[in-house]
């Protein structure tokens, strides 16, 4: 049977919109899986290009961030702003950095 030419996934697809940190930029996902995603930005990116991201994930024991190397491998025109997919080449999960305290004089 054949599955198309498109379909080159080898993991399952969730749909989900969490908010990406690009660094100068963000977006949102709009689907993932682990090996790659697919988000949307206002950001200008290029196909074949690497790209560092972190995803803010909310879990049972509090705020964790996903932190990813990636490689784009398509990128769209959608409206106003470009949708992106990326291969996850490498990443981490970790706590995100402390808040810094503001000092303020009494």
């Amino acid at each position: 049977m054949d599955k198309g030419d498109a379909e080159h996934r080898r993991e399952e697809r969730v749909r989900a919109a969490l908010p990406v940190n690009l660094g100068n930029a963000t977006g949102v996902t709009r689907d993932v899986s682990a090996s790659g995603l697919y988000f949307e930005t206002d950001a200008a990116f290029a196909a074949g290009s690497p790209i560092n991201f972190a995803i803010d994930i909310e879990t049972p024991g509090g705020m964790m961030v996903l932190s990813c190397r990636g490689e784009i491998v398509r990128v769209e025109k959608r409206g106003q702003q470009q949708g992106v997919a990326v291969r996850i080449v490498e990443s981490s999960l970790g706590n995100p950095a402390p808040a810094r305290a503001v000092a303020s004089n009494a």
